[in-house]
């Protein structure tokens, strides 16, 4: 191959011309070339030149080519325009009939009868995911068997707030911050005396703490066990993470789903809860969070997750009062509804009327995916 096109211009000033010219043939062969692409063709030509056969075909076929099926008409093509090897391609390439199909069993093969029928040409047979469907399934929909599975799907759940800055100085990079005293006293020492860097201090950042907040009452009964599951999760595969359960009381349940069995932290989580699907006092157990671990200190600065549906038997002013209290310490209030992926919910629970003005985030918790939705809310 020469290192240069055989009908056109091989400088490197006239890389657009030649650009225009060689998708001008890819077009006429049948290629889809679009306008950008032939512009970053250009722009990669002026980059690596037009001497070298390698880069220009690579160039070429990175920017011009976006179907598989068109590398062989674009060789044919580079070959004829580039090296004058062969005539360029009048037409398009014999399309190949390809026939999809759908297998839902992977164990099982085409009977005879499927075998007689069988169409001509490629056969592609694509395979039915029973985890993707069920990663966007509600919960309350679940056999006992998908419920499992979804449990299993949350072990990979990671919950990570955002970082924010410490009070704990580090060393910095540049130059900026307090100086630093023994690190420049130390450089000096080893140039003989001489302080030719000076080193400097900054704040650190570290994660933001994480308090999860879950309705055990009855009304949450599809969901707050496999939410209990989430909980788990976040407790066993984070830090700074807490966890408490709100029915008619609240219980701190961050030490029982602390350890890495699963089956194990939920059997000491049930045991904890002597509340578990009975009524709801959301007020209530926001005042006692608020009075006893909020205020004082896990709530502040801190991103607060409420898994809840809203129904509420207390006096909505009383949780009203104790959200605004928590709003005004915490760093976001995120609410998760199983029931805001309803059709046609609206948010006319009492509870959760008066909640809503101090919630940062509404978003959904009734699959798996909105779980992981969840996870990218709270790292925000």
């Amino acid at each position: 191959m020469a290192p240069a096109p055989a009908s056109a211009p091989t400088t490197h000033g006239n890389a657009d011309r030649i650009a225009v010219a060689f998708a001008r043939v890819l077009r006429g062969a049948g290629v889809e070339v679009p306008v950008g692409s032939v512009v970053s063709f250009a722009q990669a030509l002026g980059a690596v030149g037009v001497r070298a056969e390698h880069p220009v075909y690579w160039a070429g076929r990175a920017t011009l080519v976006t179907r598989p099926e068109d590398v062989p008409v674009y060789d044919r093509a580079f070959a004829a325009f580039w090296s004058g090897d062969g005539s360029p391609p009048s037409e398009v390439s014999e399309v190949v009939p390809l026939t999809l199909v759908t297998d839902d069993d992977p164990e099982a093969g085409p009977g005879p009868a499927e075998r007689a029928t069988e169409p001509p040409g490629a056969t592609l047979t694509v395979r039915y995911s029973p985890t993707e469907v069920l990663r966007h399934k509600d919960f309350a929909d679940c056999s006992p068997a998908e419920l499992a599975e979804a449990r299993r799907m949350m072990s990979d759940i990671r919950l990570r707030a955002a970082l924010r800055r410490s009070r704990r100085l580090e060393p910095a990079r540049g130059a900026r911050g307090r100086p630093d005293l023994r690190r420049t006293v130390r450089g000096a020492l080893r140039a003989g005396g001489e302080p030719i860097r000076r080193a400097y201090l900054e704040p650190g950042r570290r994660p933001r703490g994480v308090v999860l907040l879950c309705d055990v009452s009855g009304s949450m009964e599809p969901y707050a066990r496999v939410l209990l599951r989430f909980l788990h999760a976040a407790v066993a595969g984070g830090t700074r993470v807490e966890a408490f359960a709100v029915g008619t009381r609240l219980t701190r349940l961050t030490r029982e789903l602390s350890g890495r069995d699963p089956d194990a932290a939920l059997r000491e989580a049930a045991t904890a809860v002597v509340d578990w699907s009975g009524g709801t006092r959301l007020g209530a157990g926001l005042r006692a969070f608020n009075d006893r671990w909020g205020i004082r200190g896990i709530a502040r600065g801190a991103v607060v997750v409420i898994l809840s549906d809203g129904w509420d038997r207390g006096d909505p002013d009383v949780l009203g009062a104790e959200m605004a209290r928590l709003h005004r310490v915490a760093h976001r209030v995120v609410w998760v509804n199983p029931l805001k992926a309803s059709p046609g919910y609206a948010p006319l629970a009492r509870g959760m009327a008066a909640a809503l003005p101090y919630v940062d985030d509404f978003v959904e918790g009734h699959s798996v995916a909105s779980l992981e939705n969840l996870v990218e809310v709270v790292a925000r």
